[in-house]
């Protein structure tokens, strides 16, 4: 059944500052300790390792990341002909306030009742979403409802829908990649140019933002193909796919 009420996303994140030695002086204490306890390396590591790892891992954590890119997919259905197409958009760039206020402006206008609309993503709960919600409370931004989750019990935020979730089946301990899962469900991979690890260098070396965003936008359709496969076609992709400004 083709319905539009389900929102799938992802996001790409790089680093805050392109390397450990731009960070201030109070951010290099902070991710020294960070690293060290989550690593659990030894006391005497050197700046050159405090680097290396800020180079490969500050992207994910929103105290020291910032987001490049937000792509989101939905089902459209033409009212009067009936027509359907998974339309994709992206908000993309340098400007990471500009990206969430223009992506929170769309979700305060059109998604923004927990009771009708859903989101969608592969680990969304525990990336995309917190994610998204951290970096718009560091620029001052506010939260429509439908991402208003502090203190929110599990069956308050039914409306986040986690292909990864899904899969796990109650195995809380267990973990799969997009890429994995959609090979063996019979998707194409979404990473046939770049991969998550690649995203840093895109964008600090290449400055191709503009890669990125169709990276993005890969895995979004890919999740929809996923979802729809984990609910065993009952909630169906529009098989044209179409890009709006």
């Amino acid at each position: 059944m083709i319905t539009s009420n389900i929102l799938f996303l992802d996001i790409e994140t790089v680093s805050n500052v392109h390397n450990y030695e731009d960070l201030s002086g109070e951010m290099k204490k902070f991710w020294q300790k960070k690293s060290t306890s989550w690593l659990k390396l030894s006391s005497d590591n050197t700046e050159e390792q405090y680097a290396e790892l800020y180079k490969d891992k500050a992207g994910i954590f929103a105290e020291y990341g910032k987001i490049v890119c937000i792509s989101i997919g939905y089902n459209h259905v033409d009212v009067k002909t009936g027509e359907s197409a998974f339309r994709v958009k992206s908000f993309f760039g340098d400007d990471e306030k500009s990206i969430l206020t223009e992506f929170l402006a769309l979700i305060g206008k059109a998604f923004n009742d927990p009771a009708k609309h859903s989101f969608c993503g592969h680990n969304i709960k525990e990336f995309d979403i917190p994610y998204i919600c951290r970096r718009a409370v560091i620029h001052q931004l506010e939260l429509p409802d439908t991402f208003q989750l502090a203190g929110k019990k599990p069956w308050e935020i039914k409306h986040l829908i986690d292909t990864l979730e899904e899969w796990k089946f109650g195995d809380f301990k267990h973990f799969i990649s997009l890429a994995l899962l959609a090979e063996l469900l019979g998707i194409p991979t979404p990473k046939d140019d770049i991969d998550g690890s690649m995203v840093g260098k895109v964008y600090w070396e290449e400055n191709d933002v503009e890669r990125i965003k169709v990276y993005c936008q890969k895995d979004v359709v890919t999740v929809a193909r996923i979802y729809s496969k984990l609910t065993l076609s009952k909630y169906a992709i529009a098989d044209e796919i179409v890009e709006v400004a």
